[in-house]
């Protein structure tokens, strides 16, 4: 009796990565990381409502009424989108930061890098501390 021979072949796929962008990846995550704690630690001041930080892949919410968290998601999106535009418009460079207040509640809304920052608090907290713990 005559053994038949297998043939096995082995089918390798090569793969490409681009080393910057796993490096930026890494960085980003790692901002969004610093920012998180850094929003925990502010979430703790007397004042604070809360905050969302929203990034490319992750978002990160924390609010006293969750009930409320469209409403404020709502809200940080269109200041942010609304920032960019106004700015465009009217040829002013970049927006850093923006604060809306209403009768309440006043929201201080940034981006830092990809990172799309609100800060919700009342209007008696020193919005200008707030952006000084976060942009240092």
């Amino acid at each position: 009796m005559v053994k038949k021979r297998k043939s096995i072949t082995e089918t390798t796929t090569t793969m490409m990565i681009d080393d910057e962008s796993a490096v930026t990846s890494v960085e980003e995550n790692q901002a969004f990381e610093n920012l998180s704690v850094q929003l925990a630690e502010i979430r703790k001041c007397n004042g604070v409502v809360g905050y969302i930080l929203r990034s490319a892949t992750s978002a990160t919410i924390d609010l006293k009424e969750p009930e409320k968290i469209v409403e404020y998601a709502i809200l940080s999106s269109q200041v942010l989108d609304s920032s960019h535009e106004i700015s465009e418009l009217f040829d002013i460079g970049d927006v850093q930061s923006i604060l809306v207040e209403g009768k309440d509640i006043k929201a201080l809304c940034m981006t830092i890098g990809e990172n799309k920052i609100s800060i919700f608090m009342e209007k008696t907290v020193d919005h200008a501390d707030i952006l000084n713990r976060i942009t240092t």
